[in-house]
């Protein structure tokens, strides 16, 4: 499979796929300052935690192409607004966090060897990220069978990540193993992550796919005809308890009520040692726009409002396997996921 990249270094800037566009435009952003990077995570221009992790890299290396304030201004005000972008993805806050330990070992060099310093260790988070993502999907594959049909929530592929993708590498690592695999794609409502994105991912590599319903999950996963969910993740805590689009929680105990194994796939940047257990993580809540509006039309009575946590956290012991590029992780993932 030709790997797609949704974001890239080009000349100076940052060249971005507006997400929110697809599937009936394809149309590439032009980034140039922090504050435009930070305006794409929180817009939603980009989204998918490891996809957010790579922009913001990126977010931080344009701050030193300006010649306002000093390099180490720079570095401050572009981390402070991006960090504000959005609050669960675990990888945005490892992102600048590393770039930070970067501009420390060369903040005593010339601008222009900082500019390039921090141009390269972006690039290089960004090419990390790919091979991370090739690694879950080697990993992965092994758990699925030929001929099965997989479930996915919201999107975790190419388009979520540098390339390649997470529950979708699991995917594309198996048929590129030579196993038939289907995907039934939930559309994950209220952005409709799955229908717009992970079809249209799925759909250019050849791979078959069929949309449904949040609320048809339930049903397909009693007939029998789904023996795996794959999904993504935002932030994981030490324990195992997973942070991930809004609904998963749900996927997560209709899977076990029915004997379907649930994993998840995400680098190790999504993991936060820090958090015991998922009751930490932060959830964001955003516009109830976004709820009762499907691309521009109002589908609610007017003054009407609405709820829109965008995550839900799923307790570990929910969770089949974690599969990250360092192998697949079992419970008791306090004990391996360190391991």
């Amino acid at each position: 499979m030709d790997l797609f990249r949704p974001l890239y270094w080009d000349a100076g800037k940052l060249k971005l796929l507006d997400q929110r566009l697809l599937p009936g435009q394809e149309v590439w952003l032009d980034l140039w300052t922090p504050d435009e990077v930070a305006e794409a995570i929180r817009s939603m221009a980009v989204r998918g935690a490891p996809a957010i992790g790579a922009a913001a890299g990126f977010g931080i290396a344009l701050a030193f192409r300006s010649p306002d304030g000093s390099p180490r201004e720079r570095l401050k005000r572009a981390a402070a607004a991006i960090r504000a972008a959005r609050p669960t993805a675990r990888d945005l806050f490892a992102a600048v966090e590393r770039m930070e330990r970067a501009f420390a070992r060369v903040e005593a060099r010339p601008a222009a060897e900082i500019a390039a310093a921090m141009e390269a260790e972006a690039i290089a988070l960004s090419e990390e990220g790919i091979e991370a993502c090739r690694a879950i999907g080697r990993h992965g594959a092994v758990l699925l069978s030929d001929g099965v049909t997989v479930l996915t929530h919201c999107n975790a592929g190419a388009l979520a990540t540098s390339g390649y993708g997470t529950a979708l590498g699991v995917i594309r690592g198996a048929v590129e193993s030579g196993k038939a695999i289907r995907v039934l794609a939930d559309e994950t409502r209220p952005f409709l992550q799955g229908a717009r994105l992970t079809a249209w991912e799925l759909q250019r590599d050849g791979i078959p796919v069929e949309i449904i319903t949040d609320g048809m999950a339930g049903h397909f996963l009693k007939s029998g005809e789904i023996s795996a969910v794959v999904v993504g993740a935002d932030r994981i805590a030490a324990n195992g308890d997973v942070a991930n689009k809004i609904g998963t929680y749900a996927l997560a105990v209709l899977a076990r009520e029915n004997g379907v194994p649930f994993y998840v796939a995400a680098p190790t940047t999504t993991i936060d040692r820090s958090l015991a257990d998922g009751s930490s993580i932060p959830i964001e809540n955003r516009s109830s726009g976004e709820v009762v509006r499907i691309a521009g039309f109002v589908i609610a009575p007017e003054g009407v409002l609405a709820r829109h946590p965008a995550f839900d956290v799923t307790p570990a012991r929910y969770i089949t396997a974690i599969v990250t590029e360092k192998g697949v992780h079992y419970p008791p993932y306090a004990d391996s996921l360190p391991r």
